[in-house]
C-alpha cells in the first residue's frame, strides 16, 4: 500500500474499491500506524455502513451523491485538524531512530547512514517483527521509476547488517526481510 510508505495530509477513500473493501483498506492504514486523516467516500449510506466506516478508523463519511463545496470544506476541516502525532523516535531493542533529526543510535553509540540506508531502516522500525517484501522497500525507499528488478534491496539490506549486526535483520525465504525485535 503506498499509503504506509509516505505520509499524506489526507486521504480519499472510496468504500467500493475493486479487490477490497475501503473498510478493510481503511483498518490496516490504522493496523499499520498510518493517522493521515482519513475521508470515505461511498454511495452506501445506511447508519450501518457509516457507523461501520468510522468505526473501522475512518476520521469522516461522504455519501454519494454529495456536493463538491461540502467535500471540500469536509477536505479543510480534516486537514486543519492534522494527523495523530507519531511517536518522536522510533526504539526497536536497543535501536532508536529520530525521524526529524535524521539520526541513528545502537545503545549509546551513533551510526552513520546514508539517505538510502535510513530510510530502508525507518521502515523496518515502524514495522518491527513483520515482513517487509522487497516491492514494500523498493516503494519506501526508491521512486516509481526505478527498475525493480536489481538486486538493489540485497545490496541496502547487507549495508545495514555491517552497521548493525548481521542478525538484526532476518531473510524471510519467498517473502521478504524483517527487523527482530
Amino acid at each position: 500500500m503506498r499509503a504506509t510508505a509516505t505520509d499524506y495530509d489526507l486521504i480519499l477513500l472510496d468504500v467500493m474499491l475493486p479487490g477490497h473493501a475501503g473498510f478493510e483498506v481503511c483498518r490496516r492504514l490504522r493496523d499499520s500506524d498510518v493517522w493521515s486523516p482519513t475521508l470515505m467516500l461511498t454511495a452506501l449510506d445506511d447508519v450501518e455502513d457509516r457507523v461501520h466506516g468510522l468505526d473501522s478508523g475512518a476520521d469522516d463519511y461522504l455519501s454519494k451523491p454529495f456536493s463538491f463545496d461540502e467535500l471540500l470544506a469536509r477536505m479543510r476541516a480534516l486537514i486543519r485538524r492534522g494527523a495523530v502525532p507519531r511517536p518522536a523516535l522510533l526504539k526497536v531493542g536497543d535501536l532508536r531512530l529520530d525521524p526529524a533529526g535524521r539520526r541513528v543510535w545502537r545503545g549509546d553509540r551513533e551510526l552513520s547512514l546514508t539517505a538510502r540506508e535510513f530510510a530502508m531502516l525507518e521502515m523496518f522500525m515502524r514495522h518491527p517483527g513483520e515482513v517487509l517484501s522487497r516491492f514494500e522497500l523498493l516503494e519506501h525507499v526508491w521512486d516509481d521509476s526505478y527498475e525493480n528488478r536489481s538486486n538493489v534491496i540485497e545490496v541496502y539490506v547487507g549495508y545495514l547488517r555491517e552497521k548493525l549486526d548481521r542478525d538484526t535483520i532476518e531473510t524471510v525465504r519467498g517473502a521478504g526481510y524483517r527487523l527482530r525485535t
